[in-house]
């Protein structure tokens, strides 16, 4: 039974990993630019032969790498000029022209300057598998007994294969394992295994989301204006019809506020004006109820000379100012 469930809970945690190793290779958002890094790790010198030097050394230790590179992303290809130091400590048999030989130690140093092609599979995801090749030229110590400090200038390559941790939009870290060697053909070969660990900064800026279309305006309340003759608050028959398509409007909504806001002009007493602008109020009221509109719908406001359509100075008798606006909420 226990074997059982353990057999079930690894079915069940399957397909968990699955997706959460592919969400880490999904492709995201990803944008061109320039980049710098540093990188560093371990080299195996494997070979280091000069058949001017009479000298061989085969799978000597381990040493280190560090270097440096800048380069440009196209988002998938990228280019990069790399420049690298490697050192390792050499142990090895050395014959001289008079037949004679000697077991020495030494080490063998090497700067390379290379300018790499590579390739992400995945551009964007957190994971993205990578390789590369690269080609320059390298200036190494010839042999442990040459006297000279990478006084050697060869022809340098290597092929790259690696993962990229993508850590932030801008910052990323590189494993990656290469096959380095130098040639001078007739004369030299120099074979190399790395395993690097690597830093990078992209400059590029991440892509800005389009902005959100800006709301749409809330359509606007139905609003009708019905006027008056000076210091009256009668309707006229234009008001009337005005008062017809307030009624309409309110039973095709169904249901809503209605709200009469009276006004006058400058040419009475405050007081007095604001009982005549409350006056006017009622009256549309009373004719929208006449009209089929109900009384608890409506609302009357008296504002007298406060609010006016056309601003005038006090006494003045204006016909724009003489009105009640009807607003459908």
């Amino acid at each position: 039974m226990k074997n059982l469930l353990l057999g079930a809970a690894a079915l069940v945690a399957l397909p968990m990993a699955a997706a959460n190793a592919q969400s880490m290779f999904t492709p995201g958002a990803a944008n061109p630019g320039f980049y710098i890094g540093a990188e560093g790790g371990l080299n195996w010198l494997l070979n280091n032969s000069n058949n001017n030097y009479n000298s061989t050394s085969n799978f000597l230790g381990a040493g280190y790498v560090v270097g440096g590179k800048v380069g440009y992303d196209f988002v998938g290809p990228r280019v990069e000029l790399e420049a690298l130091y490697h050192n390792n400590l050499e142990s090895g048999t050395v014959y001289y022209p008079n037949g004679s030989s000697a077991f020495v130690n030494g080490q063998i140093n090497q700067t390379s300057l290379m300018i790499n092609g590579l390739y992400d599979f995945f551009p964007g995801a957190v994971l993205t598998p990578f390789v590369g090749a690269g080609a320059g030229v390298a200036f190494v110590d010839p042999s442990i007994s040459s006297g000279c400090t990478m006084c050697s200038t060869q022809f340098a390559y290597q092929g790259i294969i690696g993962v990229s941790y993508k850590a932030t939009d801008n910052l990323s870290v590189d494993l990656d394992g290469r096959y380095y060697g130098t040639t001078n053909p007739g004369q030299y070969q120099n074979n190399n295994l790395a395993l690097m660990l690597g830093v990078t900064y992209k400059f590029a800026t991440a892509a800005q989301a389009a902005p959100p279309p800006p709301p749409s305006a809330a359509p606007s309340a139905p609003s009708f204006m019905v006027f008056f003759d000076w210091d009256r608050s009668e309707l006229s028959a234009q008001a009337i019809n005005t008062i017809h398509q307030v009624s309409a409007a309110y039973k095709q909504k169904g249901s809503a506020r209605v709200t009469a806001t009276g006004h006058t002009d400058t040419s009475g007493p405050d007081d007095y004006n604001m009982a005549l602008s409350l006056r006017r109020a009622n009256a549309v009221k009373d004719a929208l109820v006449r009209d089929g509109v109900p009384a608890t719908a409506i609302s009357v406001v008296g504002r007298g000379e406060t609010g006016l359509l056309v601003p005038t100075a006090d006494g003045v008798r204006e016909p724009q100012n003489r009105r009640v606006e009807i607003v459908l909420q």
